[in-house]
């Protein structure tokens, strides 16, 4: 994998967060739709572009790339607890 394929600049829509998230738990894009309320299809063009934008190539690399970015917590490790976007965001703030 080269380095410019994981550049932490991808800019990720809330819900493609939320997408990434479920793939990293290991569920499947038919799973994603079910509990997301969505058809299979919208998360199939989700995934699709989640992987143009971080220019990972399957979900392996997506996996990766959402950890060492800091962009998913999983099993409390490389956790990264963000404001919520209703609260007043303190840039030198040291979030625990």
């Amino acid at each position: 994998m080269e380095a410019e394929q994981l550049s932490h600049e991808a800019l990720l829509s809330t819900r493609e967060l939320e997408i990434v998230e479920l793939v990293v738990t290991g569920l499947s894009n038919h799973k994603i739709a079910h509990q997301l309320e969505i058809s299979k299809r919208t998360v199939d063009n989700h995934i699709s572009n989640i992987l143009k934008k971080t220019g990972t190539i399957n979900r392996v690399e997506l996996v990766r790339w959402s950890l060492q970015w800091g962009k998913v917590c999983l099993d409390n490790v490389n956790c990264c607890y963000l404001p919520n976007s209703s609260q007043t965001v303190n840039h030198n703030e040291v979030l625990p």
